[in-house]
């Protein structure tokens, strides 16, 4: 049984391909477009599941959609007249758009898959309800047999947070909280009272928390959110414009915290860094009461996590270290993205009532789920592109890579198939020696182009976690946060916080700099052996060359740009930033030998950023 799973039409798009419930493959269509976040119907990411599996659109047994449009509808609706006259001139706007094309999406959605199945019958075309995708992809690819389900984002169609129970193929939603109180929108409110992009600058207010101080939490408690001890809540929407306006906040919210937002352009101040920290804080404390109440309501000792608040891996860890379960699972791709993994289970074993095996394996395959490229083809597409490159075996391809590591060079890594979700594993990565205390702020401002405070992730072998951080659980998909061990830690020298962007709280560093937050926390993947052996060896090299099995990993992309997908896209952004070697698959090239006239210009991407 083959069914199509979809997400679109608000961001983040992808499409995801299961076959008798094992998924087969997941891409983002921004990876394909080189938009950004694009929203756009996933024709792109589409075509290529289909290719990979080698299945025909008219062999699809179902196609399912990721939420339910009229249901969606009706909360828009609802909103504009409970708050009328309010918001009039949102709704002139949003209307004509759902009455045009957003309300009528089964015909939108069959137009579009008959450009792939000229006789789609639409009987085929099933729609899931928006939390429960994201409580399928937390649950169904799980290592568990059973477990409980928290799923947090902005908003679905009603529901914003929800707590399920799934058990072998059942998964049932037992509790919710509705539009429009929700934890996804209060962070997403802060994130733009503190000047960045909603529903993309989510992380940079949570890299920015430790540099401040929660001096702000109290306000917001008594303010913002009534938060109740099983972790329920409601936002005193008189301070937010998110319901009927253009804007998350408003001049009241403004008002409370006695400055005006924040434009993209203005320096962050204490009092931004301070917002970041106290909203951090807020919602730390509302999902640990979430979670311990779903503990107690399920007696479960497994989660699983999803929904985009489940991308926050500072509130992860707390709720691990908090130990009301023994085991955490999260969905890689918790966002929208995830949705079209989720819907796709969901059907298989909801709808369909197919069994569930999970054998106590990750189903998602350490999110490795996207395009791959032979060695025959990366070559030929490089030589197209007048790329200078040396093809070396595997075993010197490692160590050529661990050197250049060590030698404390900016090394982009381009190896198998692509990842699905956010974050960078160790298959389209840009590498660095974690020791160095430069690291960080060379990726950031000549590599990235980003701003200089944002941390860098760890990936660390999964055999020697416990040797450097406070963490004896697997975090495959870096969406866990722990601190480095105390004993890995030491006091930096006047010269190395001068290496830093920001000075405030940078005194105190570890072993591994480049990964060591201000707090001492650090963003941890472990590397395992039978997901990414590849990635595993080239850590397990620079381990025998320098003692640390730690390297620095973030995402391969400049800021503005999705992460690469092609050989083609990995050499535009190494010949538009200063990364010193580009490995991909065995062709090792030096930016040194490359034809300067081949140089891009990325500032365009940074200004859509």
């Amino acid at each position: 049984m083959r069914i199509l799973g979809i997400s679109a039409f608000y961001h983040d798009s992808a499409a995801a391909l299961i076959e008798d419930g094992r998924i087969v493959a997941a891409a983002q269509e921004e990876r394909f477009t080189r938009k950004k976040h694009d929203p756009s119907f996933p024709h792109n990411a589409i075509a290529w599941c289909l290719a990979e599996a080698g299945v025909a659109a008219e062999e699809l047994d179902h196609v399912v959609f990721y939420d339910k449009p009229f249901l969606k509808f009706e909360r828009l609706l609802e909103t504009y007249v409970a708050l009328a006259p309010r918001g009039f001139a949102s709704f002139k706007m949003s209307i004509p758009l759902w009455l045009k094309e957003k309300l009528f999406q089964k015909s939108l959605l069959t137009d579009e898959l008959k450009k792939f199945a000229p006789e789609f019958d639409r009987t085929r075309l099933l729609f899931c309800e928006h939390h429960l995708s994201h409580a399928a992809s937390a649950f169904y690819p799980s290592p568990f047999e059973s477990a409980a389900v928290l799923t947090m984002d902005g908003v679905g169609e009603w529901a914003t947070t929800s707590a399920a129970t799934g058990d072998g193929s059942k998964l049932e939603i037992f509790q919710e909280i509705h539009f429009p109180h929700s934890l996804g929108l209060l962070y997403s409110a802060a994130t733009y009272f503190t000047g960045f992009k909603v529903n993309s600058g989510e992380y940079k207010v949570m890299g920015l928390a430790p540099y401040g101080e929660p001096k702000y939490a109290k306000l917001i408690l008594d303010h913002l959110i009534d938060l109740k001890p099983d972790g329920s809540f409601r936002l005193d929407l008189s301070y937010f414009d998110y319901c009927t306006g253009f804007t998350m906040t408003n001049e009241r919210f403004a008002k409370l915290f006695g400055q005006p937002v924040r434009t993209p352009d203005q320096l962050l101040t204490s009092f931004h860094m301070d917002v970041a920290a106290s909203i951090q804080a807020v919602l730390d404390e509302a999902v640990l009461r979430l979670t311990r109440s779903i503990a107690k309501q399920t007696a479960s000792r497994n989660l699983c996590l999803a929904g985009g608040v489940a991308l926050n891996c500072v509130a992860n860890g707390k709720v691990l270290r908090d130990g009301h379960f023994d085991n955490i699972w999260i969905q890689p791709a918790a966002g929208d993205a995830g949705g079209a993994v989720g819907a796709a289970l969901s059907a298989y074993h909801g709808f369909a009532a197919q069994p569930r095996k999970s054998n106590g394996a990750d189903g998602m395959a350490g999110a490795y789920l996207g395009p791959q490229y032979a060695q025959a083809d990366i070559e030929r597409r490089l030589a197209a592109a007048k790329a200078k490159f040396t093809v070396l075996d595997e075993a010197a391809m490692i160590d050529a890579t661990a050197q250049a590591l060590a030698d404390q060079k900016a090394v982009g890594w381009f190896q198998g198939r692509m990842e699905f979700g956010p974050r960078s594993l160790g298959a389209r990565s840009i590498l660095g020696d974690a020791r160095s205390p430069a690291m960080q702020k060379n990726l950031n401002l000549k590599v990235k182009y980003r701003e200089s405070f944002r941390p860098f992730a760890p990936a660390v072998l999964r055999e020697d976690v416990a040797e450097w951080f406070d963490l004896k659980s697997d975090s495959p998909y870096m969406l866990i946060v722990a601190d480095v061990r105390e004993d890995r830690r030491r006091q930096m020298s006047a010269e190395e916080q001068a290496l830093f962007g920001i000075d405030k709280l940078n005194v105190s560093r570890s072993e591994i700099p480049a990964v060591t937050h201000v707090d001492y926390s650090a963003r941890i993947q472990t590397v395992h052996r039978d997901t990414n052996p590849l990635f595993h060896r080239l850590l397990g090299r620079f381990k025998e060359l320098t003692g640390c099995p730690v390297l620095v990993n973030t995402s391969f992309n400049v800021r503005g740009e999705p992460i690469v997908c092609t050989p083609e896209d990995a050499f535009r952004c190494f010949m538009g930033n200063e990364l010193d070697v580009l490995v991909i698959g065995n062709c090792v090239l030096q930016k040194s030998e490359q034809d300067p006239a081949l140089k891009q210009d990325y500032s365009s991407a940074f200004e859509a950023d």
